[in-house]
């Protein structure tokens, strides 16, 4: 489904991501041995959030990250803000000490220059106009104010590609088979992986955007990467 384009691959991932939310914190914690959580706090640590700072998580999913932030700055404003009302209605909680909204990366319902940091985990391969989405990231962040992705990349090939190619083609879509019975979503999220930008690739794209002191840390055999600048 990696050649669907436009609203059509905006209604697949929405539907999709529906569709797994049961089982999404689950299957992350399988997919990355567990990584994903120390890789959310590299994440919120790279915000640099002070005292009473505003943050946006966007594509928070369950809220993972919402919830790390709130953990590392117990003071600050966070939303948590996804396109999909099924991934937010598992992971709310009654005592989420954060707001939730239901936003698309391309069109943010937020005025210009509202937050000091905004984040992401695992939403840029998804939205269908990568440029558009830094561009509405870029315009929510107030001046000197900080970005930081948490996304899948294109591997390079090394000894292991053998190996990484079996996890996501092989491994990946069996887990998701079995734990949630939906096998499309399993095989889009490694196709997804080997479609999306290079960490390079996305680098020069913020840098298109405005995006300064621009910087990426590969992860996980060069299939994970955490990217991170400055308005």
């Amino acid at each position: 489904m990696t050649h669907l384009t436009g609203d059509e691959k905006s209604r697949y991932v929405q539907n999709l991501f529906t569709r797994i939310a049961s089982r999404y914190d689950l299957m992350n914690r399988l997919m990355t041995g567990g990584q994903d959580i120390r890789w959310r706090k590299v994440v919120i640590r790279r915000a640099g959030l002070h005292p009473h700072a505003s943050l946006l998580d966007l594509g928070t999913g369950t809220g993972d990250l919402a919830r790390t932030a709130m953990a590392q700055q117990p003071t600050a404003h966070v939303t948590a803000a996804d396109f999909t009302f099924e991934m937010m209605r598992v992971g709310r909680k009654s005592a989420d000490p954060f707001g939730w909204a239901n936003a698309d990366a391309l069109w943010l319902p937020f005025p210009a220059e509202s937050f000091h940091a905004v984040v992401s985990g695992y939403l840029m391969r998804n939205v269908i106009d990568s440029l558009a989405a830094l561009r509405e990231q870029f315009r929510v962040l107030k001046p000197g104010g900080r970005i930081v992705i948490l996304d899948t990349t294109r591997p390079k090939r090394n000894l292991f590609s053998p190996f990484i190619w079996l996890h996501m083609h092989v491994v990946i879509p069996a887990l998701g088979t079995l734990l949630s019975g939906q096998r499309d979503a399993y095989t889009y999220l490694p196709d997804s992986t080997e479609d999306f930008l290079t960490a390079e690739e996305l680098a020069s794209r913020m840098a298109v955007v405005g995006f300064r002191r621009i910087g990426f840390n590969r992860l996980m055999f060069g299939t994970i990467a955490i990217h991170w600048g400055e308005k």
